[in-house]
C-alpha cells in the first residue's frame, strides 16, 4: 500500500508490462483448463486446438466461447477443473430459473478475491480507519461475502447488515458511524426514501462518505440522486459468479470508467449477434477470460453486459484498461414493434425529469396483434405535494422524452409516491407480459 495505491507496481504498470504479464498467465490458465477440466479439453478437441497454439494474446480468439447456458448444462461441478477437496467455497448466482451458476472456489481463488475485492475498496478511498455497513445479501450470494473478505484484508471495521430490516441498518449506520455504504443501487435509493420518511438527515445524522454500488446497471442520473440524498460519492463495482463476484473494476474517483484488473483478467468487446471482436473504444457485448482461476476457470466468457473499452491514460494514474459503466445487457434487450429498447433507455429518460422518484416500471404486453408499451412512474413526494402541478403536461413531457431516446412511443402511467414495488435486492425494471404470447 502506498498513498492512494493499495499495489502501486500492479496497478501503474505499463500497457506492455501488463500484456506480457496476460499472455504469460493466459499460457498457464489454458494449460490448466486443458489438463483439468473435461468440459475444456473437450471443446479443445473437437475443433482441433491445443495449448500450445496459445502463444499471443492475439491467439485468444481462437478459443470458443463460454456461455451461461455451459455452466448450467454442466451444473453442479462438471466444469470445475481441481479435484474435489479443493473446492473450499461455493456460491451461485441469484437467478430464480433453471440450474443456478455455480461459483467454485479453491483457497488460491478466495485469496485473489479478498485482494482484488481490498483493492477496490482502497480505490475508492476506503482505508482502515472507516466503518464499512455491507447490505449486500451474505450467503450464495456473492456479494456479502466478496466486500467482508476485502474490508478484512484493508483492516476496516465491518457492519455485515446483509439485506432487509431497512429501518434497523439506519440505526445501524448512524449508531456504529459507517463511512462506507455497499449495496444495490436501487437498495441505496430505498434506504434514502425511508431516511426522508423517518426524517433522517444523511448529511448531519450520518457519517458516510463513500458508497460502492453494483450488482445492476444504473445510470448517471441515478448516480446524481444518490449523491444527493446521501450526500456521498458513489462509485460503481462490477463482477459477476462466474469470474469471481465482485472486484473485477471499479471507478477510481475519476468516475470516467472502471478499472479493470488486467493482472487477472483479459476483457474484450464482440459483436453480440455475430461474436466478431470489435475494435478498442466500439461499443459491444463484453467477454472476460479469467487468468488466476483455479477452481473454475473461464475462457472467453460471454457476459451479455453491454460496454465499451478504454486504454487512454486516467488521470488516478492507473494504467489498466477501463471499461464504460454497463447500461444494459442484450439479453435484457427489449424488441417492441420491432424496435432494440434497453431499460437503460428508459431509466435515462424518466429521470430527465426532477418530479419523479427514481422508481420506475416498464410493462410489455401484447393482447391482440401489436405490443403495447407502459412505462409506470412515480411522482416525488415534494411533486405530490404541489397542488400547481399539471400531470397531464408533465405526462406529455414524458412521452416525449421517450420517443426521442427510444424511437417509438409508450403509454406513461404516473403513480403516486411508493406505489411501485420497492427491493432489497436487485431492481425489477421490466414485467413483459408476451411471453407464450410470441
Amino acid at each position: 500500500m502506498n498513498g492512494k495505491y493499495w499495489n502501486e507496481k500492479i496497478e501503474t504498470m505499463p500497457a506492455e508490462e501488463i500484456k506480457k504479464l496476460q499472455l504469460k498467465k493466459l499460457k498457464e490458465q489454458v494449460k490448466h483448463c486443458y489438463q483439468n477440466s473435461g468440459f475444456y479439453k473437450k471443446k479443445f478437441d473437437s475443433i482441433g486446438l491445443k495449448p500450445d497454439d496459445i502463444n499471443s494474446l492475439d491467439n485468444l480468439k481462437k478459443i470458443p466461447f463460454t456461455v451461461k447456458a455451459d455452466l448450467r448444462d454442466n451444473y453442479p461441478f462438471g466444469m470445475v477443473a481441481v479435484k474435489s477437496d479443493e473446492i473450499c467455497e461455493i456460491h451461485a448466482s441469484s437467478g430464480t430459473t433453471g440450474n443456478p451458476i455455480v461459483g467454485a472456489y479453491t483457497r488460491s481463488d478466495l485469496d485473489v478475491w479478498q485482494e482484488l475485492m481490498a483493492r477496490s475498496i482502497y480505490t475508492t478511498g476506503g482505508r482502515q480507519e472507516d466503518v464499512i455497513h455491507i447490505a449486500y445479501g451474505y450467503g450464495l450470494f456473492t456479494g456479502g461475502m466478496g466486500f467482508h473478505y476485502g474490508a478484512q484484508k484493508v483492516g476496516t471495521k465491518i457492519i455485515p447488515a446483509s439485506g432487509g430490516m431497512t429501518q434497523r441498518q439506519i440505526k445501524l449506520m448512524k449508531d456504529l458511524e459507517a463511512t462506507i455504504l455497499a449495496c444495490t443501487p436501487s437498495f441505496a435509493v430505498y434506504l434514502a426514501e425511508s431516511m426522508e420518511q423517518e426524517e433522517v438527515d444523511p448529511r448531519k445524522d450520518l457519517k458516510l462518505k463513500i458508497g460502492m454500488f453494483g450488482a445492476e446497471p444504473w445510470s448517471d442520473k441515478i448516480r446524481e440522486r444518490i449523491e444527493n440524498d446521501l450526500g456521498i460519492k458513489a462509485f460503481d463495482v462490477y463482477g459477476l459468479t462466474e469470474l469471481c463476484g465482485p472486484g473485477v473494476s471499479i471507478e477510481c474517483p475519476e468516475q470516467n470508467g472502471l478499472h479493470i484488473a488486467e493482472d487477472h483478467f483479459i476483457v474484450e468487446t464482440i459483436d453480440p449477434d455475430t461474436g466478431e471482436v470489435l475494435p478498442t473504444g466500439e461499443e459491444g457485448e463484453l467477454v472476460f477470460t479469467t487468468l488466476s482461476k483455479t477452481g473454475l476457470p473461464m475462457l472467453r466468457y460471454r457476459t451479455r453486459d453491454i460496454s465499451k473499452i478504454e486504454t487512454a491514460p486516467c488521470k488516478c494514474g492507473r494504467t489498466h484498461a477501463r471499461m464504460a459503466r454497463v447500461h444494459g445487457r442484450s439479453d435484457d434487450m427489449l424488441i417492441i414493434r420491432g424496435v432494440n429498447v434497453f431499460p437503460s433507455q428508459i431509466e435515462f429518460a424518466v429521470m430527465c425529469f426532477s418530479e419523479l422518484a427514481t422508481q420506475y416500471l416498464i410493462v410489455v404486453d401484447r393482447p391482440g396483434a401489436l405490443d403495447t408499451f407502459i412505462v409506470k412512474v412515480e411522482l416525488s413526494e415534494k411533486a405530490s405535494k404541489d397542488a400547481q402541478m399539471d400531470k397531464n403536461a408533465l405526462k406529455n413531457d414524458i412521452q416525449k422524452r421517450i420517443h426521442i431516446v427510444t424511437g417509438i412511443s409508450a403509454d406513461v402511467e404516473i403513480v403516486k409516491p411508493g406505489e411501485l414495488p420497492r427491493t432489497e435486492g436487485k431492481a425489477k425494471r421490466v414485467l413483459d407480459l408476451r411471453k407464450g404470447k410470441m
